[in-house]
């Protein structure tokens, strides 16, 4: 496969449905997304506007990502840990890698990066009140 710049929405669309239906599989992170979402062509998009905010500057995404993990988090009995989040970036960087090059993703994976250690914390400061 033609290895792309990752430079618009549709690609980054691409990204997440890709990404996402590797989660859905996972035996360790697929029961955590599978139980919570439940309509996965909205989630896309969501994720979509996130990742475009994130990776391109557009403002399409108004919802908090640390209450919605936290919400997961509890519902699932507190059971995330930083192993998950260790898989799901390893996804998001093998995803990456498979379909697109440049500099973009290295920002998509820096940003990730933090996000997943930003999160991980703010799931552990939730589960102490």
């Amino acid at each position: 496969m033609h290895k792309r710049e990752l430079s618009n929405r549709k690609d980054i669309k691409t990204l997440v449905i890709s990404f996402y239906e590797k989660v859905k599989v996972d035996p360790d992170l697929g029961p955590f997304f599978n139980s919570t979402i439940k309509n996965w062509d909205e989630h896309y998009d969501i994720l979509t506007d996130f990742w475009e905010q994130q990776l391109l500057g557009a403002k399409s995404y108004l919802r908090n990502p640390i209450v919605a993990h936290q919400e997961v988090d509890k519902k699932s009995n507190y059971k995330i840990t930083n192993a998950h989040f260790g898989m799901w970036l390893n996804l998001w960087f093998a995803t990456l890698d498979e379909l697109f090059e440049g500099d973009v993703v290295w920002i998509a994976k820096n940003r990730a990066q933090k996000m997943s250690t930003m999160l991980f914390l703010k799931l552990f400061e939730a589960r102490k009140t």
